[in-house]
């Protein structure tokens, strides 16, 4: 109730002289409500001052330009704006259909920016639109008009503190609270049912402990009714049916009616009354409202508390830039059970609810069945003013076949900060690929209870990414054959008829053959302008047939396909890359892309879906993007850059992003800064160093008669030292094994340190999950704080054959380079070509800092030999290919797929 009740209510005399009673006293909504909006005012500051930046926020839809609709709103705009309320307005043409309506409140339940949605009464559409239906679309919580079932229910149950009160009925308690009547034991009469006044008026003073009879256009004998009243509240919508001489002596009498009736003395011609008639009225009750001026003030006043209320709910659970997310607590069993075992006793959350969690709408979200959703681009739109958190990279030494938990480090790790130093986190990982061993590491998507889960759909049924790439891939092929039959069957002007054919009666150029006739240098936009030399220029690509070959092309095409998706940065530049792709050459050696061959737009269609990066979850419940699978040799070996984008924008400004580089630190996370960062413009923050005891004792088998892990110890400080050129601080995570003893893992420690390490952590999230990699979390965070001038390896403008030296000697120790007659012709082609300033991609073993994949630890006194380079024009890189030869070796690999039951997570 408000204080200060004098200045809302005019009193009249107690009595008159001749001892009846005065007339009533009226109760000014006005007063009542500028009280009321004062009140909201303070609330809202006070707020904003706890919490800076924040406002509550109001939406109102409508649908069509109704007057009156037009005039409650800009009287609800203008108090929110008085108030301190962030209040915008959505208005649908009347053309909207009740689906297009239903996807607009669908999307501001999903806003929490927004804490309180009005949907205007009437929907004036020209489409059929159930009220019911979108009126119960809004989100209970932030249903302020109170109309939902829920709220409606909640109501009538008397949960008044868990529910919100429909506005005009809000206003009747607060204007019958000041007139100081109280309403405990009180016999009270409601005229009218509507759901909006009468309902739920008769629920507010029942569970205000007050004797309620509701009456309406059925009940007999009005009048008596009305006369037992000790508190009337009309609401029927029948100009002044309540007569004065029905209401009961010191009645208060509440008339939330609006009803126009005939004024010849008025300009208008007619004046607004109430429902109940009163003059003669206020000649009995002891208070009463006017009409205009009483209730009507007060429902938006209240409208205005409800979404005050809503916003002081939110910021109960709110928490500045962080996620509600809920994560699911681990209890790790002795002995570890295998990775199908732990992934099948996980209970999961719906991937649409850690969408939510994680910030994302629900129209952003394209689920893929139960556990993993496609996310839209769009999302970068939305976030784009969002800045980004930080950005982790974890790479790791030259690893053994087996692999020494990269993955499962970068998962831990960000189990680690999210589930349990609270911080919004998410993990960015390439998509497995299982190849002709069926992936000899295991599923490649983490391991023990660091792990991403259904382990079987991260595993093996993804998505559809690999055969879009694989499908664009064949059209690839498929169209060089054709185009080579067709120009040796076809004169030239039937193969233009076909290129351009008549239609409606006009030939006319498409996109890309504008490009293509641009390309030859005919300025000739219409078809039929053409000379026969020009069609034959034009129609005639003559591909070389010895470049032709599917075993050769097959391979090199899917590759840069997946690595053009896993650098592009939106659906536009796929398309751009898409179309400088160089697939083969013609008789003349000159290159033939994509865009020569007229396929680029069906590519981009058949690989936008693919360009979408795919959200799943670990074991406990911490967000996962796992996108992209290009090849860590002849491809940059990296996840994509729209996933790290999006997730760097999802988590804020004070969260994580972990990301993994493909393979050793001299070649995965060489490729990741001077390929991806340059493409992406990201520059990360922290590096983490993934090392094991066992893969450094590999490292040192070199040396038989001395301690092979103290001689290892030597590749591992090569690596730290390769990381350390870039300018960031280098965490080294050493991923512990039972068989690790305390003196083994103290030197690895040691050894670390000696190489300028900012950290080294022992972790056991493989056993232990987040929980054991908090150390690596606390360190990480740490290391992000410390300024890092961030640099590439070499400037792009040095000669091809420097940036190659430059990456061989700086990163894998090569005495020298050594190139090939047909790289060296290849080096002059491109300079010649204007692709000297595109960056390298050095396609060598990850066994081996060297190309031998037998030299272990750190060879010295090598030169690498380029035998050829590659033009991978649509990704954006020169790809130069090691001459590493295999010879049998006793690292034989055995398909994981004896050693794992997947099928039986199925049954």
């Amino acid at each position: 109730m408000l204080s200060a009740a004098s200045a809302v209510i005019r009193r009249g005399a107690a009595r008159c002289g001749n001892g009846r009673r005065a007339m009533a006293t009226v109760i000014s909504g006005n007063k009542t409500s500028q009280l009321v909006r004062e009140r909201l005012k303070t609330d809202v500051a006070e707020m904003r001052s706890h919490f800076p930046g924040f406002r509550p926020g109001l939406v109102v839809l409508q649908v069509g330009d109704r007057d009156d609709s037009n005039l409650y709103i800009s009287m609800k705009l203008k108090a929110a704006a008085e108030i301190g309320i962030n209040a915008n307005h959505i208005r649908l043409p009347n053309s909207a259909t009740e689906e297009e309506v239903l996807r607009s409140i669908v999307a501001v339940n999903e806003d929490p920016a927004v804490h309180g949605l009005i949907v205007q009464l009437p929907l004036d559409s020209v489409n059929p639109i159930d009220t019911e239906k979108v009126t119960n679309m809004v989100a209970p919580e932030k249903d302020v008009d109170g109309l939902t079932s829920i709220n409606a229910g909640k109501l009538s149950r008397g949960d008044l503190g868990d529910c919100f009160i429909p506005c005009t009925p809000n206003g009747c308690m607060e204007l019958i609270a000041q007139s100081g009547t109280s309403v405990a034991g009180k016999n009270a009469v409601v005229i009218g049912r509507s759901k909006i006044v009468g309902a739920p008026m008769h629920d507010l003073l029942l569970w205000s402990h007050a004797t309620v009879t509701t009456c309406h256009s059925k009940t007999k004998d009005l009048a008596a009714q009305v006369g037992r009243a000790d508190i009337l509240v009309v609401g029927a919508g029948k100009a002044e049916m309540v007569k004065g001489e029905w209401v009961k002596d010191g009645a208060v009498v509440i008339d939330c009616g609006i009803n126009h009736i005939p004024d010849s003395s008025k300009a208008s011609g007619k004046r607004v009354v109430g429902d109940v008639h009163y003059p003669s009225a206020k000649e009995r009750a002891a208070y009463i409202t006017p009409v205009p001026g009483g209730v009507g003030p007060m429902t938006v006043a209240m409208l205005m508390e409800n979404t005050v209320v809503s916003a002081k709910r939110f910021l109960k659970t709110y928490r500045p830039g962080k996620w509600n997310i809920s994560y699911s607590p681990l209890k790790p069993v002795h002995p570890k059970p295998s990775d199908t075992a732990i992934s099948q006793a996980c209970v999961t959350k719906p991937v649409g609810k850690l969408a939510r969690e994680v910030g994302l709408f629900s129209e952003e979200v394209e689920p893929q069945g139960r556990h993993r959703a496609k996310v839209q681009l769009d999302v970068l739109t939305r976030m784009r003013a969002q800045p980004d958190g930080k950005y982790v990279v974890v790479t790791g030494i030259t690893p053994t076949p087996l692999g020494e938990g990269k993955t499962t480090t970068t998962l831990g790790l960000t189990q680690a900060l999210g589930a349990h130093l609270n911080v919004n986190t998410i993990a960015c990982v390439r998509q497995p690929t299982t190849g002709a061993t069926f992936s000899v590491k295991g599923g490649a998507v983490g391991g023990g209870y660091s792990q991403i889960v259904p382990v079987e759909e991260a595993s093996l049924l993804l998505t559809s990414d690999t055969q879009a790439v694989s499908t664009a891939t064949c059209l690839v092929l498929d169209t060089i054959n054709a185009r080579m039959q067709s120009e040796a069957q076809q004169t030239n002007q039937s193969l233009f008829d076909l290129l351009v054919p008549l239609r409606d009666g006009q030939r006319e150029f498409s996109p890309s053959q504008l490009r293509r006739i641009e390309k030859l240098g005919i300025d000739k936009p219409d078809p039929l302008t053409l000379t026969g030399e020009e069609i034959r220029k034009f129609v005639k690509l003559d591909i070389d047939p010895f470049k032709v070959s599917v075993d050769k092309l097959s391979p090199s095409v899917g590759n840069e396909i997946m690595a053009i998706l896993a650098l592009s940065t939106s659906i536009q530049d796929l398309r751009d890359r898409l179309a400088k792709m160089v697939v083969t050459s013609d008789c003349s050696g000159e290159p033939v892309t994509i865009e020569d061959l007229g396929v680029t737009s069906v590519l981009t269609v058949l690989l936008r879906d693919a360009l979408k990066p795919c959200l799943m979850q670990t074991v406990e419940g911490s967000p996962v993007f796992i996108h992209t699978s290009p090849s860590a040799d002849l491809g940059h070996g990296n996840s994509s850059i729209l996933a790290d984008k999006m997730a760097l924008k999802l988590v804020g400004p004070a969260g994580f992003v972990v990301t993994e580089a493909g393979c050793g630190a001299e070649l995965g996370l060489e490729k990741f800064f001077n390929i991806k960062c340059r493409y992406s413009g990201l520059q990360p923050d922290v590096v983490v160093m993934v090392a094991t005891v066992r893969a450094l004792k590999m490292h040192g088998t070199e040396q038989k008669n001395a301690n092979q892990l103290e001689f290892g110890c030597s590749h591992l400080r090569r690596q730290i030292e390769n990381a350390r050129a870039y300018g960031l601080p280098v965490v080294v995570a050493v991923n512990t094994f039972v068989a690790d003893t305390e003196e083994e893992l103290e030197m690895v420690c040691a050894q670390s340190r000696l190489a300028g390490a900012f950290d080294v952590v022992r972790c056991t999230h493989w056993s232990e999950g987040g929980a054991g990699a908090v150390a690596l979390g606390k360190a990480v965070q740490r290391a992000a704080e410390v300024p890092h001038p961030f640099m590439y390896l070499y400037p792009l403008e040095i000669p091809i054959e420097e940036k190659i030296r430059t990456v061989a000697q700086r990163m894998y120790g090569a005495q020298d380079v050594q190139f090939s007659a047909q790289a060296m012709d290849k080096i002059g082609l491109y300079t010649k070509q204007g692709l000297a300033n595109l960056p390298v991609c050095i396609a060598k073993t990850h066994l081996s800092l060297s190309h031998d994949p037998e030299r272990t630890g750190v060879p010295k006194d090598f030169v690498l030999p380029i035998v050829d380079i590659q033009a991978n024009v649509g990704a954006g890189f020169l790809c130069s290919v090691v001459d590493t030869t295999m010879a049998p070796s006793h690292r034989r690999t055995w398909p994981c797929y004896h050693d794992n039951d997947l099928y039986s997570v199925m049954q």
